[in-house]
């Protein structure tokens, strides 16, 4: 009976509370918690992901633990077939696995028998991540839900996307410079300043997969925080006259329009940036079931359930990346503090852009929608309403923003494939 409880003992996961480093990260897995339910930042994924973190960092879980292989010696000659569970592998003199033709399995003497021993149940998940299958179901269901028509109406608002991309070219100089990452560590950092998660995910989990948990929350924390970082940039660099300026009514976009859009974005792009295809595809295809009208069934698959139960794997194993030997370090450190310069410039450029762009242009353009290029849709927007109707209550600018807002999701998805071009392997 004393053997029995002292083994039950010493399987228990009290026995692992021998690092302070497990303490740390609990405690930021409910810190994290706390600021999505309470707070209200981002809880359809901070959720996830700090569950994530607190499972992976409690002792003997194996929430992460990769399936392996146990290898084991194996003497007689031409086994008729391997032990239950087990494959029998032909070896040549040194061990190593060598390949006898079909037909001949009888000449091979040695073997030694591999059996598979199972994972936790999030490492497998981690190992679909890592295809980024799960970024790009994302970016479909956004697609689902994303009205391109401000777009279409004002195409010029796709420079302001684009120049809110500024930011994550500017921070992976920055990064480089910083002798902290490397190129593909810098390009999974820099890649934060599009201020989208799932673009965040996709490029990390194929540039520098050990990032991905530090990368991840900075994305997200970020993005929950856009009403509070982007206004006072705003302010910063427009005078009072021109917050509020008042823009002209968009022009009615044709059903037409909508349709060919996608598939036009699709073509070019794609032969631009072949690297882009997982996610601006997706992004379109997406955007296809919403606007063609005959597929109502999979327009609210992708924006309901196939969106949901992705967002639940991909939180929760993201989260699950983040053990303390990878986030407790000097990188996670600079990781949110470029994260953030990566942010604030992206807003910054967009807000110039916008500012230039309305001396040039016949028709007014308010400046305030140029923060929105950041592809924080549709949060980054509503700032622009927000900041705006402070000055003029009567300015509406919800819908002008929405252009440089979903300009920006394809910006940032442009941007990644290019990044993943350069220094993918």
């Amino acid at each position: 009976m004393y053997d029995a409880l002292l083994n039950f003992l010493s399987s228990t996961g009290f026995v692992g509370l021998t690092d302070y480093r497990i303490f740390v990260m609990i405690a930021i897995a409910c810190v994290l918690l706390y600021l999505a339910i309470v707070k209200g930042f981002e809880p359809l994924l901070l959720v996830p992901i700090a569950f994530g973190v607190l499972l992976t960092n409690l002792p003997f879980a194996n929430m992460m633990h990769p399936p392996a292989v146990e290898v084991t010696p194996y003497s007689e000659e031409a086994p008729e077939k391997a032990p239950f569970g087990a494959t029998l592998v032909p070896v040549d003199q040194e061990g190593a696995p060598t390949k006898v033709p079909v037909g001949q399995e009888e000449t091979a003497t040695e073997y030694v028998v591999h059996t598979e021993k199972p994972g936790g149940i999030i490492g497998y998940l981690y190992k679909v991540l890592k295809t980024g299958l799960l970024p790009a179901l994302i970016f479909m269901g956004v697609g689902a839900m994303t009205d391109f028509g401000p777009l279409i109406a004002n195409p010029k608002s796709l420079l302001l996307g684009a120049a809110a991309q500024f930011g994550i070219f500017l921070t992976f100089i920055g990064a480089v410079a910083s002798g902290l990452f490397n190129a593909q560590e810098a390009a999974s950092v820099a890649i934060i300043g599009g201020a989208d998660g799932p673009t965040t995910i996709f490029l990390t989990s194929q540039l520098a997969p050990h990032l991905l948990g530090a990368t991840a929350i900075a994305a997200y924390s970020y993005m929950a925080l856009v009403p509070i970082i982007q206004p006072p940039i705003m302010k910063l660099l427009t005078t009072e006259k021109e917050r509020t300026i008042k823009m002209t009514q968009l022009r009615t976009v044709t059903k037409r329009e909508k349709i060919l859009f996608p598939i036009i974005v699709t073509i070019i792009v794609v032969l631009i940036v072949p690297a882009a295809a997982p996610l601006v595809g997706m992004l379109m295809l997406g955007n296809l079931f919403r606007e063609c009208g005959v597929v109502a069934r999979l327009e609210d698959t992708a924006k309901n359930a196939l969106i949901n139960i992705v967002t639940i794997f991909l939180g929760i194993t993201v989260g699950a990346t983040a053990t303390a030997d990878k986030f407790l370090t000097t990188q996670t450190l600079a990781i949110l503090g470029l994260g953030i310069v990566a942010f604030g410039f992206g807003t910054a450029a967009g807000v110039l852009l916008a500012k230039l762009m309305n001396k040039l242009s016949s028709t007014p353009i308010n400046p305030l929608i140029g923060s929105a290029g950041v592809s924080a849709v549709p949060m980054a927007a509503r700032v622009s309403q927000t900041v705006g109707s402070k000055y003029d209550p009567t300015n509406f600018l919800l819908m002008h923003a929405m252009g440089p807002n979903v300009a920006g999701v394809i910006g940032s998805a442009v941007a990644a494939g290019f990044l993943l071009v350069q220094f993918g392997n």
